[in-house]
């Protein structure tokens, strides 16, 4: 299980590394998770991300529900509880990312972020360029013919 945070929803619409990780380990039964402010903020600034790279920005709604499909949207009410929590394991880094660690803590998992103020807040973190790792291990907790 991986929350995932708002730059690695962006990634998965502007790239195809992302979404390629995404599709292929969620039907192997990997489990990603998003705070639905997460999900706010991909729909924020991927219109002027697109539009930077002259893309039509129109299908933004479309990619996002497409990756609806396979990352599981959590809303306020779970990760709410861990508000204060989250705040203060980002205090003097940027709080505005809160509802990620929020919704890392209310449900027992990592965050597949590439934001480096995720560090040292107690979850754990995995970069685009390692997170394989963390499949690969995952897979084999599963099944461990794979050793």
């Amino acid at each position: 299980m991986l929350v995932l945070d708002a730059n690695i929803l962006i990634r998965a619409v502007l790239g195809r590394r992302v979404k390629k990780l995404l599709e292929t380990h969620s039907t192997q039964g990997i489990r990603f998770f998003a705070a639905d402010d997460a999900f706010a903020d991909a729909h924020k600034y991927l219109p002027l991300l697109l539009q930077k790279r002259g893309k039509p920005a129109r299908d933004v709604s479309d990619s996002l529900e497409y990756l609806g499909q396979m990352i599981e949207r959590v809303e306020a009410e779970i990760y709410g509880i861990f508000e204060d929590q989250a705040r203060q394991r980002l205090l003097g880094r940027d709080e505005q990312d809160w509802p990620v660690l929020a919704t890392a803590l209310a449900l027992g998992c990592a965050i597949w972020s590439e934001d480096s103020d995720f560090f040292g807040t107690g979850v754990a973190v995995w970069t685009t360029n390692r997170v394989e790792i963390f499949f690969a291990s995952e897979l084999k907790t599963r099944d461990p013919k794979l050793e």
